[in-house]
Parts: C-alpha cells; structure tokens; sequence
C-alpha cells in the first residue's frame, strides 16, 4: 500500500468518526438556541407587561392620593361653613380611599420589585444566551474547518503520484524528441564558407606586389 492510500485510509477513518460524533449534536445545538430564542421572546413579553402593571398602579397611587387630599379640603371647608353633613361624606371618601392608596401602594412596592426580579432574570437569560450564541459560531466553524480539511485530505489521498510521474516521463520524452529533430535538421542546412582571414591579407599583399612590378 503506498503512503497516499494509507494517508487517505487514516484521515478518513479519523475525521469521518469525528463527523459523525459532530452533526447531530450541531443539530441539537441549534435546537437548543431555538428554543432560547423563545425563551428571550417570551421574557420581553413578560417584562413588557409587568412593565404596564407597574406604571399602571403608579398611577392608581397618585389618582389615591390626589382623591384623598381633595376630600380632605372638601372636609375642612365643610366644617368651616358649618356643613357637617357634607364634611362626614368628605370624610368618610377620604377615608374609604386612603384604603385604596394603602393597598395600591403596597401593590406597587411589590410590582417595583418583582419588575426588578425580573429584569435580572433576564439579564441573566441575556448573558448566557450571548454566551451560547458565540459559542454556537465557534463550533459550527470549527466543525465546516473539519469538514474542509476532510475534503483536502480526500483530495490529497486519491492523487496518483505514479500516474503525475509517468505523465511528467512522457512530456520529458516529448521535448527530447523535439530538441533531436531540431538537432537532426541543422546538418542539412549549408553552412557559410569560413573566411581565412590570415590567407585573405597575404592575396592583398601578392595583388599589391604585382601593381608595383608592372
């Protein structure tokens, strides 16, 4: 067996097992941040109206409050002109509200508290859900990067260095028949005849003897 197949035999048997340990549990990740999805959804509408609740008995509180404080005027008015019917039925609505402000009161006091509760619940939902959510894009990419480097490996363990070698023999064969034929062909083109440069400036020097003697 060469080293590519046994490179391909153990990087498949390594990253397919990983794999297969990998997938599912991706999928029930993202279940999972599904389901926190809802989670947050519905924590903004339970603080939404939890929110409405509080501001509504704040509400409640002041129009008590502004009731109890009119009758209590009605009352002194009442008594200085002398209308103590009138003052007993001031009265009387003074009281039956400070009731109802008492109560409403208290009602606010605990809806400011459980509002408070509330938000750091959230904020406790919030930090882990941004928590998993990083998380969640750390895996997945860590899980594409293994699948990436299975394919890479693939691709390296199924290339034939024999078949690379043996196509590169071929080519190399190819261009030593070429450089023959090239070589092969410069014997059959006439070569220029070579200038004997010595022999030339004697001829000059013999043609010049033979002017002077005539």
């Amino acid at each position: 067996m060469g080293i590519f197949n046994r490179v391909k035999t153990i990087v498949k048997a390594d990253l397919n097992e990983l794999l297969d340990r990998v997938e599912e549990p991706i999928s029930l990740m993202n279940q999972y941040m599904r389901e926190l999805d809802e989670q947050v959804d519905r924590a903004k509408v339970a603080l939404g109206q939890q929110l409405y609740l509080e501001k509504r008995h704040e509400q409640l509180v002041a129009e008590a409050s502004a009731v109890v404080a009119k009758r209590s005027r009605q009352a002194e008015l009442a008594v200085a002109k002398g209308e103590d019917s009138i003052a007993r039925m001031a009265l009387q609505e003074k009281l039956q509200e400070e009731a109802n402000l008492k109560l409403y009161a208290e009602q606010y006091a605990a809806m400011k508290q459980q509002t408070a509760a509330l938000r750091d619940q959230i904020d406790v939902l919030l930090e882990k859900y941004n928590e998993l959510s990083n998380r969640r894009l750390v895996l997945i990419s860590r899980a594409h990067a293994a699948k990436a480097q299975e394919q890479l490996q693939g691709a390296i363990a199924s290339f034939s260095a024999d078949n690379a070698l043996k196509g590169f023999t071929r080519v190399e064969d190819y261009v030593q028949k070429l450089e023959a034929q090239a070589l092969a062909g410069s014997y059959f083109i006439p070569s220029a005849p070579t200038v004997n440069f010595e022999i030339q400036e004697s001829v000059e020097r013999e043609l010049a003897l033979l002017k002077e003697s005539k």
